[in-house]
């Protein structure tokens, strides 16, 4: 009878069936497979947020820049416009200063 029962046992481990450590070390690897594999999903999804976000970025970098040079050349006018109102300004002040001092010498 003992002898039977080892030859069920030989059979039942020449199935070709791993050992349960190997199929540990197997469903083991399957996850770390699968955690490493969401990794990458979850850095390639933030890597595409971030080139998004860097594109918006630039585009407001370049929107501000054109805002910027728009700015500059107003106050350029500005300044240009000052320059000519205060040289008309001592123009008229110089030339009301000879009416009035041709006016007070009559």
């Amino acid at each position: 009878m003992c002898y039977n029962h080892q030859e069920e046992w030989r059979r039942e481990g020449n199935n070709h069936t791993p050992p349960p450590s190997a199929t540990r070390r197997q469903a083991a690897a399957a996850a770390a497979a699968a955690r490493s594999a969401a990794l990458v999903d979850n850095l390639r999804d933030r890597l595409a947020e971030t080139e998004l976000r860097l594109q918006q970025a630039r585009a407001r970098e370049a929107e501000l820049s054109r805002q910027l040079f728009e700015m500059k050349r107003c106050v350029s006018v500005m300044e240009i416009l000052e320059s000519y109102l205060r040289r008309r300004f001592h123009e008229q002040q110089d030339l009301l200063a000879r009416l009035l001092s041709a006016f007070l010498q009559i």
